[in-house]
């Protein structure tokens, strides 16, 4: 059961083209934003589709893939785990982050950038 601890797994559609730095000691990081769809019938006999937008961070080696193939409208599946972290902005509030990085990442179909 330890495996199950803290893992996400997600299918869904890349909003943007991931935006890749290096730290300073020279680690790659890709950071993109994931889109997912929930269908549901609300109380009032109505369906919904709602969009839930999933920020993710991948490191190294699945940074550098992710930049060479992942394109916005990219369909991927990934498994990752939760982040949380928190940081205090330029005005002095704290600001709390809930993030998946990756640990898994399986391109399903490409799009072109548009």
């Amino acid at each position: 059961m330890q495996s199950l601890k803290n893992r996400v797994h997600l299918i869904g559609f890349l909003g943007n083209a991931p935006e890749i730095k290096k730290t300073e000691n020279g680690k790659s990081l890709a950071r993109f934003s994931l889109a997912t769809n929930e269908k549901y019938t609300n109380a009032a006999g109505e369906k919904i589709k709602e969009v839930i937008w999933h920020n993710l961070i991948a490191w190294n080696s699945l940074a550098e893939i992710a930049e060479n193939l992942l394109l916005k409208g990219s369909q991927v599946a990934i498994e990752g785990k939760l982040i949380n972290r928190n940081y205090t902005d330029t005005e002095g509030v704290k600001r709390y982050v809930t993030e998946i990085q990756v640990i898994e990442l399986l391109l399903l179909n490409s799009k072109a950038s548009s």
